[in-house]
């Protein structure tokens, strides 16, 4: 485990463009769900905004200024030890929100919630999403049950971390990656990796190494290839296909 430099958000923001006068353009699975009337009184407070590698979203023990409905790259949610250390909890891509303790009328995030990869995001005020809340309940629903999809994923990461060898965890936060970035690519480092899976270089070297030698990824400098996606699920430990199988189960139940 390591400590993450950070920067704060960036200031190049435009209003977000609407391609027809009504439907707006988004990648966000939460925003292209909600229905017309919804959608455009979120969009209407709405700004889009750039991501670099390392912007803070949400800072631990710090008010929440803004939310964010992520539109493309990776963030991670991550525990903060008192020395500075820190570990990965939670990871999210276009299917993500940043600002879930507003929910249930926490105004502090108990996690820091960062860019991994850089990408882009819708965001507002947290004063003026909680302002509109009330008058979106498909949102509302939408993160309720995002925030239980959250919940999952940490406990599972947590056994994960503490129960599973460096090679299968190595294996299931690829393909947690690959799930929401697309692409077979990942652009990462040997340090990055042990800061997200809570271990030392040397192991992920040796995790990596393995993956690659039977063939299912190929490891250069700053990136990852998945070259063989069925047999990296295959050589990941059971906490990914539990996580997957647990969202499909409640996005089944969520249609009916």
């Amino acid at each position: 485990m390591s400590n993450t430099s950070t920067q704060s958000i960036p200031k190049n923001l435009s209003k977000p463009v609407s391609s027809d006068g009504n439907e707006r353009s988004t990648q966000n699975k939460i925003l292209r769900g909600l229905p017309g009337k919804e959608s455009r009184a979120v969009f209407a407070i709405l700004e889009f905004v750039e991501l670099p590698t390392r912007t803070i979203l949400n800072e631990t023990a710090t008010p929440i200024e803004f939310t964010y409905f992520v539109e493309s790259g990776l963030a991670s949610v991550l525990n903060i030890m008192e020395d500075g250390k820190s570990v990965e909890v939670g990871l999210m891509g276009k299917e993500g929100f940043a600002g879930i303790p507003l929910l249930v009328g926490f105004k502090t995030s108990p996690s820091r919630v960062v860019m991994q990869i850089q990408g882009s995001a819708f965001r507002t005020r947290a004063k003026d999403f909680l302002a509109l809340l009330p008058e979106c309940p498909q949102l509302e629903k939408a993160l309720f049950r995002l925030s239980q999809e959250m919940s999952v994923q940490s406990a599972q990461i947590a056994a994960c971390n503490r129960l599973h060898e460096v090679d299968e965890r190595l294996a299931r936060w690829l393909l947690m990656c690959q799930d929401r970035l697309g692409g077979n690519k990942v652009p990462l480092t040997q340090e990055f990796l042990a800061h997200m899976l809570g271990t030392r270089r040397a192991s992920v070297t040796v995790a990596a190494g393995m993956l690659q030698k039977a063939g299912l990824i190929d490891y250069t400098r700053g990136e990852v290839k998945i070259e063989n996606r069925k047999e990296l699920e295959n050589a990941a430990c059971e906490c990914y296909g539990t996580i997957v199988r647990q969202a499909q189960i409640w996005h089944s139940e969520a249609e009916k």
